[in-house]
């Protein structure tokens, strides 16, 4: 199946281009950039606009075989000099680029979101992208003041409404997303095909235990925190169910699943497919922890009006009752886990934050540390 580009590449290439176009005074129709995941992306222009102090060019949005409601948008990138556009004065020589959203890109109005209140919703990741692609152009043409990007996307406040960002609090349009810059085809077929092809591996490896997490953030976090490389393990995306029949049947003997807490809640309510159009009750069931463990009612309540996981941890953490809240969190995660594997599987369990790093883990996951470093060793 064919990989498309996230709206990050497509609102960094465009911005590349622009400021390619406005430091040489030279037009471009196509323009390449590297995106996180290590794959080129040449992506051709459209709309170009040149001016004296100013350069805006838009690139189509093209998601591959996984189209979503961005595929055939355009994403737009105006670039100007930082003395018309009040990015500030440069101190120490340092050059300032900065990045702002525009018409058609949503404004964060909530906390607990990628980006602080106030800023425009393109996420970190797409933010670094377009920065190390502007500075490149101004390394090439020897540039070295401040500089002003806007992304923006026309008919973007419409799109919106087809997404989850007005409940999230994004508001006048939709996010500039992209964790690795490329969008890799969601078919269920080819995601189950590709996990039961990544458990045989493992197995023919002779190993007879397998770490396992949602997506690339679990495992970037399996990485860094315990030095566990993300390559050794299984991304089940949202098929958890699925992935511990497949382990059953493939007779592993133990699973670890490492998750962040927006996700891995769900499976602490039985819900073994973690997709939001399949089952969204986060925040009711940390409210139900809650209750369980005491949390103060005014505090519940504020958790049950979070519109992230991250937001409701912050308030449980102030209450002073997250640790067994997430300790029963990964308890009753544990316990529906091993239901599903008709107790065939030992299933161990990680649960974390982005903000917070580890919450809680069950009895036997500190065991597998050792395991997993002796198996580096090797």
């Amino acid at each position: 199946m064919r990989y498309g580009f996230t709206t990050g590449s497509c609102a960094a290439a465009a911005a590349k281009a622009a400021a390619y176009m406005l430091l040489t005074g030279r037009k471009k129709t196509k323009i390449t950039i590297e995106t996180p995941k290590g794959i080129p992306y040449t992506a051709e222009l459209a709309d170009i606009n040149r001016m004296e102090t100013a350069v805006s060019c838009a690139v189509k949005k093209d998601g591959g075989d996984d189209p979503d409601i961005t595929t055939g948008t355009l994403i737009y990138a105006r670039v100007c000099y930082g003395e018309q556009s009040e990015c500030g004065a440069i101190d120490n020589d340092r050059q300032v680029i900065e990045i702002d959203g525009g018409v058609g890109v949503g404004r964060v109005t909530k906390p607990g979101l990628d980006q602080p209140v106030g800023n425009a919703a393109i996420n970190r990741i797409p933010r670094e992208m377009i920065e190390r692609e502007v500075r490149e152009v101004c390394e090439f043409a020897d540039y070295k003041g401040s500089l002003r990007v806007e992304i923006s996307v026309p008919g973007g406040e419409e799109l919106a409404k087809r997404t989850f960002n007005p409940r999230l609090g994004i508001a006048g349009g939709i996010s500039i997303l992209g964790t690795s810059g490329i969008v890799e085809p969601m078919s269920t077929r080819a995601i189950l095909d590709t996990i039961r092809v990544e458990l045989n591996q493992r197995k023919a490896q002779g190993f007879d235990y397998v770490a396992v997490s949602p997506g690339n953030y679990g495992l970037d976090f399996m990485k860094k925190t315990y030095g566990y490389d993300l390559d050794r393990s299984v991304k089940c995306s949202n098929f958890i169910g699925d992935t511990v029949d497949m382990a059953v049947e493939m007779g592993f003997r133990k699973l670890l699943l490492t998750g962040h807490i927006g996700k891995l809640v769900k499976v602490a309510g039985g819900i073994m497919n973690t997709h939001s159009k399949e089952a969204d009750c986060r925040m009711e069931l940390l409210a139900a922890f809650c209750i369980r463990e005491q949390v103060e009612r005014e505090r519940i309540y504020k958790i049950l009006d979070c519109v992230t996981t991250e937001e409701a941890v912050r308030i449980l953490k102030e209450s002073g009752k997250l640790k067994p809240v997430m300790e029963y969190v990964v308890k009753r995660i544990c316990y529906y886990l091993e239901k599903r594997a008709g107790g065939q599987l030992g299933i161990d369990c990680i649960l974390y934050a982005n903000e917070f790093g580890e919450l809680a883990k069950s009895k036997e996951a500190a065991k597998w540390f050792t395991l997993l470093e002796q198996e580096q060793e090797r």
